[in-house]
């Protein structure tokens, strides 16, 4: 955690003790009442925070904004639903890295019970792109999408100059040797099991180019994060 975010600052800058953000403070940093850290409002201004006083009642803040909102790049993960458990991986390394749209598509060969998933259903994904967001040490945090499946998280394709999908068995071009790429951007990624004929059906027709990242085959969460960096590398913003 090399910042730490709020959704609005807390009401009367008092952090109360309960919140996580407090508990990090305490046995994390180990801070005490003079000290200063990183703080800032998702997607708004960043600046140092001080510690006023820690007593019962919580945590009490004096904050001086710095810097104003952090700038996202324009680039789109799109990416298959897998378990949970990896999804969450995911979703915290893509939000580190700067990506300015995440959307999580159902796939033909992905589980259904995966789109039920807690993680969607009780909102508990956001603390992931928190937790992204916070190790980044910057404020910005993507839009966030979940989507049926292919066919429509490819209807407004065209807000894309680029659009790359990830595949191992079409014979794409190696990504790292791609031009430079235009934004905004978006990076296709597949289920564990793959894409189908008819999901590559779909991606090419709406202007997709295949790209691939060796012979070697890649977990979903290994290959997003690949993905990203060598695409963000090639832009120039790594």
């Amino acid at each position: 955690m090399n910042i730490i975010l709020f959704d609005e600052l807390p009401a009367g800058m008092v952090l109360a003790n309960d919140d996580f953000r407090a508990e990090h403070i305490r046995k994390v940093l180990r801070l005490q009442v003079g000290d200063s850290f990183s703080m800032g409002i998702v997607n708004g201004p960043s600046g140092i925070a001080t510690i006023e006083a820690m007593d019962s009642t919580g945590i009490t803040l004096g904050w001086e904004p710095q810097e104003s909102r952090s700038e996202l790049h324009g680039v789109t993960l799109l990416v298959a639903q897998v378990r949970p458990i990896c999804m969450k991986r995911i979703l915290r390394e893509a939000v580190s890295l700067g990506v300015a749209e995440l959307l999580v598509v159902g796939a033909d060969t992905a589980e259904r019970s995966y789109a039920d998933a807690k993680l969607w259903s009780t909102g508990e994904y956001r603390k992931y792109l928190l937790d992204g967001a916070m190790q980044s040490g910057q404020t910005g945090m993507p839009s966030f999408r979940l989507v049926e499946s292919v066919g429509s998280a490819l209807v407004d394709s065209d807000k894309w100059k680029t659009r790359i999908l990830m595949d191992n068995v079409l014979a794409g071009e190696p990504l790292p040797l791609m031009e430079y790429p235009e934004s905004p951007l978006v990076v296709a990624v597949g289920p564990e099991r793959g894409w189908t004929e008819r999901e590559r059906i779909l991606f090419l027709e709406h202007g997709f180019v295949p790209k691939s990242m060796g012979s070697r085959i890649l977990r979903t969460e290994t290959a997003c994060s690949a993905a990203l960096a060598i695409v963000l590398g090639r832009m120039g913003l790594l």
